[in-house]
């Protein structure tokens, strides 16, 4: 089935005329990064072994009149209207390319507020997203990827209630997804429960806004469909590796990808599943790897055609890229170890570890012969490096179907359940890994012919039902405990290997916290300090069933006592 999807989204949105399959597409790639017949040869192996790829739009334009690879943008807004305008003009151009942007949204005043010197009054920041969706929706009816950006709002500004509350409606703002910039100052007084102190006075109304009464709305928000997001500005900044340059404001449309204005990155990720030699990773075989997709990646620039000079600008004075993971969940299974474990995340840490070390190691012996990317003077790098940074956690969500593995360090959200809005299609979904030890354990208990179906399709129908195996209590207790699904584990575990990676991760990590839909207001206050203190760069936490229109679908939970249950 996974073999199924792959195909299906292949044929709606990648393979060029003439391409046949995912061979073709690979081949093309290689042959427009590589410097000659043997790096193409390396490059082409790397990905037609699903032990790296790159993000989408590398594998949509690579070659073509396009040759735009980035997926990751950050755009300036001003706060008069033409500054606003050029962001919306400046965006659709990037995404007509297959790129993400992102915005923060501060600078624009509140609603009542002046917002130019010719006296026009600011409807504020939430009135002018839907101008900037508008866009992207016009965009997304002639292209082959969904527009997508990010949008932010220091949690200080006066508006901040209404752009909390902004996607309330579902379906509205379909192209964006919204965070609050929350600095340490404030996250400090929240936790400290000083609830009564003054973020913001409304200029316009007098209003006033305390730390209680915001915190208490992006709760409620998070409860009610998971958004808004969290950005820690903090924690970013503190691993800004180019200080001189500028403080970070903005990230891209999945918060993985910190960035100054009109930078981009190139993104890929290495399949972890592919590297698991008997009990344990086969760390020579990741090294060679690591090495190959960091010249990959940093060939890239220099091959991209970019939207915007602005953009080739910033892009090149940085040289940031994104080398990332996907099928971590699958690693662990195939070594025996549930993602909730602490010998998981200890696994997880170690490996991330060793991928930035030889990232870094890669991009220094880089720099020894074409020299430090241009803005290495001032930045924190004590020795030349090619790339200001290496490393980014993506979510992966459809290269990881082109790779046959679980999407970015997720758990699997269910081993069987329906997948749905994928390219225009519904599928029904078993993961492979689960569907071949479900048949082990299965004949290993004594259960075989007539009886052994009926035993995996009640395992299978329970699993599509409430998306866990862990109530059939005749399955082993040691295969139940291996495969824990996303709502089985609880959010500080999930937060707790969102930690293991970010702590060897240059740039951010997404993830979703998934929560069981009983979960109250308290928990998810917990895990936003819980996030805090462990140094995140952002939190994104999803309670299941509280969004319709989601791509994952279970048919319903009798422990949650629906009758349909999606997330």
């Amino acid at each position: 089935m996974m073999d199924e999807i792959a195909d299906h989204i292949l044929k709606s949105r990648y393979l060029l005329p003439g391409e046949k399959d995912i061979t073709d597409i690979f081949r093309r790639v290689a042959g427009s990064i590589g410097r000659d017949d043997a790096e193409r040869d390396l490059f082409f192996q790397l990905m037609e072994r699903g032990e790296f790829l790159p993000n989408s739009p590398t594998l949509m334009n690579a070659g073509t009149s396009c040759n735009q690879l980035a997926g990751c943008f950050v755009l300036p807004m001003g706060n008069t209207i033409a500054g606003i305008f050029d962001a919306v003009k400046q965006g659709a151009i990037i995404q007509m390319t297959g790129g993400g942007t992102g915005y923060n949204f501060t600078e624009i005043p509140p609603a009542g507020r002046a917002i130019d010197p010719g006296g026009m009054i600011s409807p504020g920041p939430v009135a002018f997203l839907s101008v900037f969706d508008s866009a992207s929706e016009v965009i997304r009816q002639g292209g082959r990827r969904r527009g997508a950006n990010m949008g932010i709002l220091d949690i200080r500004h006066p508006d901040i209630l209404t752009f909390i509350d902004a996607k309330e409606e579902e379906g509205k703002l379909s192209h964006f997804n919204l965070s609050v910039n929350v600095p340490d100052a404030v996250m400090e007084s929240y936790a400290d429960g000083r609830t009564e102190e003054i973020l913001s006075t409304h200029p316009a109304t007098g209003r006033e806004n305390t730390v209680g009464e915001v915190f208490d709305a992006i709760i409620n928000g998070m409860h009610r469909d998971g958004e808004p997001g969290l950005l820690f500005s903090d924690a970013i900044n503190r691993e800004n590796t180019t200080p001189h340059l500028g403080e970070i404001t903005a990230t891209n449309p999945c918060g993985e990808e910190p960035l100054l204005p009109y930078e981009a990155c190139i993104l890929g990720s290495i399949n972890l599943a592919r590297f698991v030699d008997g009990g344990s990773p086969d760390w020579r075989r990741l090294e060679r790897t690591v090495r190959r997709a960091v010249r990959f990646l940093d060939l890239a620039i220099d091959r991209t055609a970019f939207p915007l000079p602005e953009n080739e600008d910033a892009v090149r004075k940085t040289r940031k890229i994104g080398l990332g993971v996907m099928g971590l969940h699958d690693a662990l299974i195939l070594l025996g170890l549930p993602y909730d474990s602490s010998a998981a995340r200890e696994l997880a840490e170690e490996v991330m570890a060793f991928i930035t070390q030889t990232a870094v190691d890669e991009s220094e012996q880089m720099a020894e012969i074409q020299g430090p990317f241009p803005a290495w003077e001032g930045s924190i790098w004590e020795k030349p490096v090619q790339n200001a940074t290496l490393t980014t956690i993506a979510p992966t969500g459809t290269i990881s179907f082109f790779a046959g593995c679980s999407p970015g360090i997720e758990p699997v959200y269910s081993f069987a359940f329906t997948r749905q809005h994928t390219a225009g299609a519904e599928f029904e979904v078993i993961h492979p890994l689960f569907s071949a030890r479900l048949d082990e354990e299965i004949a290993r208990l004594g259960y075989h012919g007539d009886e052994g179906r009926a035993r995996r399709d009640t395992v299978i129908k329970e699993v599509r039902r409430c998306g866990s195996l862990q109530h059939i209590g005749w399955l082993s207790s040691g295969f139940r405990r291996l495969f824990v699904s996303a709502l089985d584990i609880s959010w500080r575990d999930h937060l707790l290997m969102q930690a293991a990676f970010q702590r060897h991760t240059h740039a951010s990590i997404a993830k979703t916290i998934n929560l069981p839909p009983a979960t109250g207001r308290d928990a998810i206050r917990d895990a936003i300090i819980c996030a805090w203190k462990l140094s995140l760069k952002g939190l994104t936490i999803y309670r299941t069933g509280s969004r319709m229109g989601s791509v994952y679908s279970l048919t319903g939970c009798r422990v949650c006592g629906e009758d349909s249950t999606r997330s």
